[in-house]
């Protein structure tokens, strides 16, 4: 880690890459797009200037797991989908630790999902990071909560008969206070989502589409190549109607209602959706189905961004006022009250 001296909350002078990147050899498979993420946060979080050992990453199972091992800051690689639940204690014991999850679809949707709805709802200050892949990439190629109805895998090999989760409805579902999604390679993007989760007080979620190049190969093509990204990315900014496809469409309000993809000619001004990050909710939810699949135009960015009481803080504040009101704690008093007995 830096030996750079610290102020008492954790900032330092400038700082590099370097400061962040472990001396260990990565090892993914080649091709994959994690190598991009890594590549993109350890590049980003300089930006902080926050000393490397005021930093926790916390990873579960998967391809995604590793990521802990490759950056020089504190890390806890835990048990499968058990992530969100250790920053919790970590966020909620050290609040003057910037905390970051990263997970995959897998670990986080499927046997972790629970731990992340819970996270997402309390507004723990902790950074989610999902790397969605669409796929079970670890161990080697079984359908994920994410992967589409009719993949056929390994472990389906007629094809799944599984709804696939919508990891933004999800999260906003949940009520999470910050919500967005990015894409493995594209750094600029990546880094500006990432800043914003950073400055966020309270629970960030942020799925990344991640290409798994040996299971999934292509399954973000639309919109990770440049050819066909420039047409396909619906960029969300704040304050900005929605157009995209180099100004030819937009995201409006159709006749019933309902957000569809129309032509920007055709469509009359008071129709086009202006982007609203703090407004209703209902906004970044029809936001995160203009589009079933990666497979068409598809929102990215910031969908959702709100301010709502963290929740180390409030508990902070409950055992402060406790403490007021009824003095220090004894744990021998408390261990020996209320219904005990003693055993012969």
């Amino acid at each position: 880690m830096s030996d750079r001296p610290a102020e008492p909350d954790g900032v330092v002078g400038t700082l590099t890459k370097k400061d962040f990147t472990a001396d260990r050899e990565v090892r993914w498979c080649p091709g994959c797009g994690d190598y991009a993420i890594l590549a993109t946060v350890q590049s980003f979080l300089p930006e902080l200037g926050v000393s490397p050992d005021r930093i926790v990453f916390v990873s579960g199972i998967g391809c995604s797991g590793r990521f802990t091992y490759y950056m020089d800051t504190y890390g806890v690689h835990g048990i499968h989908g058990r992530a969100p639940a250790l920053a919790t204690g970590i966020a909620t014991a050290r609040p003057d630790l910037h905390v970051w999850v990263v997970t995959g679809d897998g670990d986080g949707l499927s046997i972790g999902g629970n731990h992340l709805i819970h996270a997402l709802r309390r507004n723990v200050n902790i950074k989610i990071l999902l790397f969605n892949n669409q796929i079970y990439g670890l161990t080697k190629g079984q359908y994920s909560p994410t992967s589409e109805e009719g993949k056929v895998t390994k472990s389906t090999p007629f094809g799944s008969v599984d709804h696939p989760f919508n990891p933004i409805a999800l999260a906003l579902g949940a009520e999470a206070t910050f919500v967005a999604r990015t894409i493995d390679n594209d750094r600029q993007h990546m880094t500006q989502v990432l800043r914003q989760a950073a400055a966020h007080r309270g629970a960030a979620f942020v799925e990344i589409y991640q290409n798994c190049n040996v299971f999934n190969d292509g399954a973000f093509d639309l919109l990770r190549e440049k050819p066909q990204g420039i047409h396909n990315q619906i960029r969300l900014e704040h304050g900005k109607p929605i157009v995209f496809d180099e100004g030819r469409r937009c995201v409006a309000v159709g006749d019933n209602g309902r957000l569809v993809i129309a032509d920007v000619e055709t469509t009359p001004p008071d129709r086009i959706v202006v982007h609203d990050v703090h407004g209703r909710p209902s906004l970044a939810f029809a936001l995160a189905h203009t589009s079933d699949r990666p497979t068409e135009p598809t929102c990215i960015g910031v969908f959702r961004e709100v301010e709502r009481p963290v929740y180390g803080e409030a508990m902070d504040r409950q055992i402060e006022l406790a403490t007021q009101r009824l003095g220090p704690g004894d744990l021998d008093q408390l261990l020996h009250s209320g219904d005990t007995w003693v055993v012969r």
